[in-house]
């Protein structure tokens, strides 16, 4: 169990960081920094982890139906843009509000998506406690997120004020930083959104994948990563064509040509290995713990995600200009969510789902999560 619950905490603080080598990066554009960064973590690394790692990865993929294959590879498109609007949504309001708010909108609609499903399919919904759990925990965790967009319209009318203070009006009117906060607010809420196209991809492949991959003389475990190579391939295709044209459109391919070339691609690359493997050790960590490990995870990997984004993004600075009330705001959301995800991990419990529908469907909230 020890391993397990380590394991968890593991992975939810190595997603909470992934992003904060980022900010070490220099001579580099927003365009040069997550261009490489994607390269990395949608395609390098997870190919190395998989035929690596996995056994019999070819006769895997082979017995797949092509048909689910096909869903996957449209749903991870969508997924693929949630992603790259979260890394958007980070450089315009930092890592404290783009986590809490993307992975935020990614507990919401991961929750209410199940419900809207069972009442579309004349299905039976989950029993009275449970169903009353849930719900009171989707609606902390939106009471969280409307509260963490507040912080962020307050912290960007704090600086502002600031900069007029000091006479810089100019800036205060039109700097990037000022005028940018109500746009990464929507970008992060709205590529949650897109992100749970990873839970689709995820809710087709995992079964039949899951079955080739311990066929095989695999892990129970490693159906995570047989799902998310596909899935990551496919949301890489989308940023790819969409980093071409913008490096293009900037004319930023010569900031490449840096001496600082090998510190950032160090830095890049350590971004790149917690995003994916933040994915695998929830797997693992699930797994570990039995039947009710994906419920006990759950709680663990993003509560632990979402309080080392908020401290890592203070620590840093992001909020050095704020107000008393914005980082009440701000706290009052970050302990919102933590208390909506612990309830949600208690209707799930009271609910008793299977194990194995659990693993793979609480994988999406890793990564997109």
């Amino acid at each position: 169990m020890f391993i397990g619950i380590a394991a968890a905490v593991v992975a939810g603080t190595m997603l909470g960081l992934y992003a904060l080598p980022g900010k070490y990066t220099s001579d580099f554009e927003e365009e040069n920094k997550w261009s490489l960064f994607f390269v990395l973590t949608m395609f390098v690394v997870p190919l190395v982890a998989t035929f690596g790692l996995m056994k019999g990865v070819g006769d895997i993929y082979a017995g797949i139906d092509s048909s689910v294959l096909t869903t996957m590879v449209v749903a991870s498109f969508l997924w693929g843009v949630g992603v790259m609007m979260w890394g958007k949504a980070i450089d315009h309001i930092g890592l404290s509000l783009g986590f809490s708010l993307f992975i935020g909108t990614v507990i919401l609609v991961g929750s209410v998506l199940p419900l809207g499903i069972a009442i579309s399919k004349v299905q039976p919904l989950p029993s009275t406690p449970a169903l009353i759990s849930i719900l009171a925990g989707i609606a902390v965790v939106l009471l969280g997120v409307l509260s963490n967009g507040r912080a962020g319209l307050i912290r960007e009318a704090d600086e502002a004020a600031i900069q007029a203070a000091q006479g810089d009006t100019e800036d205060a009117a039109t700097g990037p930083k000022q005028r940018s906060y109500g746009l990464g607010i929507f970008i992060a809420v709205f590529g949650g959104l897109l992100a749970t196209g990873f839970n689709v991809a995820f809710t087709y492949g995992a079964g039949p994948l899951g079955e080739a991959v311990v066929a095989n003389g695999n892990p129970g475990w490693m159906t995570a990563m047989a799902v998310m190579l596909p899935v990551f391939l496919s949301g890489g295709v989308v940023m790819t064509f969409y980093f071409l044209f913008q490096l293009s459109k900037k004319k930023a391919w010569g900031k490449f040509k840096t001496a600082s070339f090998g510190k950032n691609f160090i830095l890049i690359f350590v971004m790149a290995f917690f995003h994916y493997a933040a994915s695998a050790m929830y797997a693992f960590a699930a797994d570990s713990l039995g039947a009710n490990g994906p419920v006990v995870v759950y709680a663990i990997f993003n509560t632990t995600c979402l309080v080392v984004a908020v401290i890592s993004g203070i620590l840093t600075g992001e909020w050095a200009k704020a107000s008393g009330g914005a980082k009440r705001w701000l706290y009052t959301g970050l302990l919102c969510m933590v208390v909506g995800v612990l309830v949600l991990a208690v209707g799930q419990v009271l609910e008793q789902a299977p194990v194995e529908s659990e693993v793979v469907s609480n994988v999406q909230l890793v990564l997109g999560c």
